[in-house]
């Protein structure tokens, strides 16, 4: 239909929808099981578990290996030989690591999606009569929005009402501009989309103002759906540490294949089975091959962001987890994330006076407080927002019911407050004319006014006079009270609701100060921050005096630091900017275009920068900064849709304890990947030195690929789960661009490596020369066996923590332990039950046989412990 040529009356009738209740909650309902949620349909649609199961065999190794083992079937058949059962063997572990690799994928994709949901917008709807947030795939045909600024329009709709709404429609129309709109206007029905100012389209924003829009389309039928296949598909995102260990996976694989070709030339040359060697060389290289780097990286990845959900942190991007670890700076808002953001007034002031002492005058600023005000009763509670409700409140003080008031003194129009005016205009009807009443920061609306009321009269305000108000305004701030001023006019006509006009020439009234206490936990965090090398950077568009006597409270502002007000800031270059950033703890009276500046200033001094924010006008700053924090509870969808992190507590605290957990889940990625390289050089040493000295294969195929199988999964996945480290608040940020292989890691996992290959061959060698009594390696090759996987078990111990074990609680990480248990299990059956013994060529050991394999494997413990202490020596 052509909803835009028709009157809110005929869209409401067409559409059965009450315009003063909205739809009822079980019609809302119906509508949404009969039509689907709002939402667009992806074209890339979820795999199979068929298909993705199949994805796993995607590797020439892995095909490679799979091929050798049936041409031996069939050869072996073809010879009349039954004994192919190493090559089915071997079929069946890569089968079930293709499995585990599939449950693996599945898991992370699940957490993700419980992610996603999480970080899900939401709209505010009228339905029962009653304004709710619902999830914006809830919203149906024929409900109504109830739109402010910065919220994003998820349907398409009729707007009802609007007080000066202006959207954003690039992604539907092209048009880059604001889009002024105009609720009363029909328009022809061949009215090209761009000009139908009386609809509002599904992938836009409110810029400015407010409205009610009656939903008339939603999902795939609204305007964005009919383009939806132009859009870009969502891919599954890579962050920077899985790129960069994908490249370090291939050139290791690379080192891995090359090793591996050596080992299977050598063999030939020493007149070892042909067909035998490229069997070990193929299992060795599929086992060596460190191909689920990335993969373990998105499951820890993935765990770590479930944890943090926790901690009112929801994790929209998962690059951000990689970069909270390194953050040397926050800026954080004070309103709200500093503060408790419960205001109360506790000073009135006037053009003479802090606490007014003339009872008319009082009243009156009391009365315009009221007046120009957006708070409401609900349920019998006042709800708003927090300085809104603080001068309700203080108009309550005196009798004044402000929702009677407005009745007696209806607003006929408004303009709305914005972070650019800093200012809010409301007009009202009165029985003598009409009355504009503005209020903003005292700076703003002081330059506004060109009279004052003084004891209950009207006087001209000069010069001195408004001096006197900065000087009382600055005294208050100086008292880390936010100071609001309120002015008025009146008018024998009605006005145009237009700023330029309504803002000039007005009467000043007074000012209220607001106490708004720090939150509990700030101080603390602050203190955690400076131990932690990150310095907290306070942004607000309050005064410079209440900024800093906030900042000094709670320990982000001392004496030799400085506080850059916004308009100097437009005083500096960019150059200026970044060497004042520097020593510079406070901005005071900013706007959002100026935190973009801030942002760059401290990254050009190779800062990593979290940037706190909740209005429309934040988002560039929140995308320019490495990690863009939207508030949870005050924040704009616009806000939410640009930020890396949403904070559901808008605390500061929570950014803190979002760093603290950054920094756990990149060590404990750096312990996995430290854990799998370490393991998979000592699969490749084992039998490269063997090789390399002349002695027979101390393992075979079929063990090599057992070991990868029960060591490399289980004990990394675990490794993930890892709490995060007590005193990882107490170091230094990690360096901006450094490797995940920095502080000699590198070094360490070959060394580890090495001694976990000279580990298995040292019980090759004792199994054989002291046990093998008979022609053969079946012994040594049962201890080689056993020690490799067993040693890489309790290696897993060794990763826990760069400092030593001593240090860390035992039961803090029972998946670990799990893991151990499992994996000892696994490897102890193999061994000691006869017909799986037989499977894998190994032989069942005794008493004294275990204790050596015991003895040998819990050998990394000792060594690495060692290691650990010269480290720190070092």
């Amino acid at each position: 239909m052509h909803w835009w040529s028709m009157s809110k009356e005929e869209t409401a009738k067409a559409l059965e929808t009450d315009l003063q209740n909205g739809l009822q909650q079980q019609e809302a309902k119906r509508r949404l099981a009969e039509n689907g949620e709002n939402a667009l349909q992806q074209d890339q649609k979820k795999q199979s578990l068929l298909i993705r199961f199949l994805a796993q065999f995607d590797d020439f190794m892995i095909l490679l290996l799979l091929g050798a083992a049936v041409v031996s079937v069939v050869v072996s058949h073809m010879n009349g030989e039954t004994d192919f059962l190493d090559a089915l063997i071997i079929v069946g572990i890569v089968v079930l690591n293709a499995i585990l690799g599939v449950i693996q994928e599945n898991k992370a994709e699940k957490a993700l999606e419980a992610l996603q949901k999480m970080a899900a917008p939401h709209a505010k709807v009228l339905r029962n009569g009653q304004a709710q947030e619902i999830a914006t795939t809830e919203v149906v045909k024929g409900d109504i929005l109830l739109l402010d600024a910065g919220d994003y329009i998820c349907a398409d709709g009729r707007i009802l009402e609007s007080k000066s709404l202006k959207t954003e429609e690039s992604a539907v129309t092209g048009e880059a501009m604001a889009v002024e709109k105009e609720a009363d206007a029909c328009y022809d029905e061949k009215t090209p989309l761009g000009d139908r100012k009386n609809m509002v389209l599904s992938g836009g924003y409110a810029l400015y103002g407010k409205a009610k829009v009656l939903v008339t389309a939603t999902g795939m039928d609204t305007e964005m759906g009919r383009i939806a296949k132009m859009l870009s598909n969502t891919k599954s995102q890579e962050t920077p540490l899985q790129k960069k260990l994908e490249k370090t996976g291939k050139q290791l694989g690379i080192g891995a294949l090359v090793i591996c070709g050596i080992i299977f030339v050598m063999g030939i040359l020493q007149h070892k089975p042909p067909f035998s060697m490229f069997m070990t060389a193929v299992s060795l290289a599929v086992a060596a091959i460190p191909e689920g780097l990335p993969a373990i990286v998105t499951i820890v990845l993935a765990i770590g962001t479930q944890r943090m959900s926790a901690k009112n942190t929801i994790v929209r991007r998962l690059p951000a987890v990689e970069t909270l670890g390194g953050a040397t700076v926050i800026c954080s808002d004070k309103t709200g994330t500093l503060t408790q953001n419960k205001m109360q007034v506790v000073q009135l002031a006037d053009s003479n006076r802090i606490n007014v002492t003339n009872k008319a005058t009082k009243e009156t600023i009391q009365h315009l407080f009221a007046l120009c005000n957006d708070c409401n009763i609900r349920d019998g509670n006042l709800t708003g927002e927090p300085t809104e409700k603080a001068l309700a409140e203080c108009a309550a003080t005196s009798g004044i019911d402000f929702m009677a008031l407005r009745k007696e003194m209806p607003r006929v129009g408004e303009i709305p407050f914005s972070s650019e005016r800093k200012r809010m205009t409301t007009v009202h009807k009165t029985e003598e004319g009409w009355i504009s009443v503005t209020k903003g920061a005292p700076d703003i609306v002081l330059e506004q006014c060109s009279f004052c009321l003084e004891d209950g009269g009207q006087n001209y305000f000069d010069g001195a006079k408004k001096s006197k108000v900065r000087m009382l305004n600055g005294e208050m701030a100086g008292n880390a009270l936010r100071v609001v001023a309120v002015a008025f006019r009146q008018w024998s006509k009605q006005p145009p609701i237009d700023a330029d006009v309504l803002e000039k020439d007005l009467v000043f009234a007074g000012m209220a100060g607001m106490v708004d206490p720090p939150r509990p936990a700030v101080r603390e965090s602050v203190q955690i921050c400076k131990k932690a090398g990150i310095r907290p950077v306070m942004i607000t568009g309050d005064h410079v005096l209440t900024a800093k006597a906030i900042a000094k409270e709670l320990g982000i502002y001392h004496t030799n630091d400085l506080a850059v007000t916004g308009a100097e800031l437009d005083k500096m270059d960019d150059a200026m900017l970044q060497e004042s950033a520097k020593t510079c703890t406070v901005f005071a009276r900013v706007a959002p275009e100026h935190k973009v500046r801030i942002v760059k200033a401290y990254q050009k001094n190779g800062n990593v920068v979290a940037m706190t924010g909740d209005g429309i006008n934040d988002a560039p700053a929140l995308k320019a900064a490495d990690i863009g924090c939207a508030m949870g509870k005050s924040g704009t969808e616009v806000a939410k849709g640009a930020s890396d992190l949403i904070l559901t507590d808008d605390n500061f605290a929570t950014i803190v304890s979002a760093v603290k957990e950054g920094r756990g889940i990149y060590d404990n990625i750096r312990k996995a990947v430290h854990f799998l390289l370490s393991s998979n050089i000592g699969e490749i040493l084992t039998i490269f030195a063997a090789m390399l000295f002349g002695w027979a294969a101390p393992l075979l195929p079929i063990h090599l690929l057992w070991v990868n199988l029960v060591t490399d999964s289980l004990p990394a996945i675990a490794l993930g789960m890892e709490p995060t480290e007590q005193d990882v608040m107490k170091r230094m940020p990690r360096k901006n661009g450094g490797s995940l292989f920095d502080d000699g890691m590198g070094v360490r996992i070959v060394l580890e490596g090495m001694m976990i290959g000279m580990l298995a061959l040292l019980a090759f060698g004792i199994g054989h020369i002291y046990f093998d009594k008979q022609a053969g390696y079946a012994v040594g090759r049962t201890m080689a066996f056993a020690v490799l996987s067993i040693s890489q078990l309790i290696h897993a111990f060794n990763m826990r923590s760069e400092r030593s074990l001593c240090y860390v609680p035992v039961f803090s990480n029972l998946w670990l332990i799990g893991a151990l248990v499992v994996g000892v299990l696994l490897q102890t059956a193999v061994i000691m039950i006869p017909f799986l013994a037989e499977i894998f060529k190994v032989v069942p050991l005794n008493q004294t046989q275990w204790l050596l394999v015991t003895g040998l494997s819990i050998a990394p413990l000792p060594i690495v412990e060692l290691e650990k202490i010269l480290q720190r020596k070092k």
